[in-house]
């Protein structure tokens, strides 16, 4: 796997206006090797990553469409998560996490059921009628506004490489270092403007001088108006 970074962002914080700043700067970061490719296209991790992946649309002129997953939360404080689930119902747990949280089995069983249900909502409305993007044989570029644990990138990077994409490369701002190793065995590049090294407090926020939740009504219009 190799992974490019901006070395002079390391461990710095608000580097980013908005989300669509941190994809317009991602874009330009990616294009040398990705602009108009015939083989790539990035797909976009609703809520956050839309934004991000909208502007790497526009400055790659590539495909682009959504990829539905969703991480696992934590019942008592839905901003933190033990794991992630991918459309095709597959299921990856922090184990690590899970402990910590004091996670017991039936309330993973349930909060599991509970995501699997909430994608297949999510993904209709998202998606409606629409046959998910063909990514058999391309270079998938996937985006989200972070990465956090890295549970939600794994789970959708593995969705796309089953699916028969030929290479799978994840694209986000900030990510912290261990959370991009974690990637190592289900991506072949790893693109994050900034990455946060060490064992300090990490949160992906922290890389924006303005953050906020987006949304899915949001979300939504950004995809049904993609060039405003």
């Amino acid at each position: 796997m190799e992974v490019y970074e901006k070395s002079e962002y390391r461990n710095k914080q608000a580097l980013f206006e908005y989300r669509s700043a941190a994809g317009s700067e991602l874009g330009e970061f990616l294009a040398p090797k990705y602009a108009q490719s015939d083989e790539a296209m990035v797909l976009a991790i609703p809520a956050g990553g839309v934004p991000v992946g909208l502007e790497l649309k526009r400055r790659l002129e590539v495909p682009f469409d959504v990829c539905i997953v969703r991480k696992i939360q934590n019942p008592w404080n839905r901003e933190s998560g033990f794991g992630a689930v991918n459309l095709d119902g597959e299921v990856l747990l922090n184990e690590p996490m899970k402990r910590a949280m004091g996670v017991t089995e039936k309330v993973e069983r349930e909060e599991i059921e509970r995501v699997k249900e909430e994608l297949q909502e999510r993904n209709r409305f998202f998606r409606g009628d629409r046959e998910a993007a063909d990514v058999r044989g391309r270079t998938v570029i996937l985006t989200d506004d972070g990465l956090a644990s890295g549970y939600t990138m794994m789970a959708a990077a593995m969705s796309v490489g089953r699916r028969g994409a030929a290479r799978v490369v994840a694209a986000v701002p900030t990510a912290p270092r261990d959370a991009v190793e974690m990637l190592e065995k289900h991506v072949d590049e790893v693109y994050s403007l900034h990455i946060q090294y060490g064992r300090g407090p990490f949160a992906v926020a922290r890389a924006y001088r303005n953050w906020r939740d987006l949304s899915r009504e949001e979300v939504a219009e950004m995809l049904e108006h993609p060039g405003e």
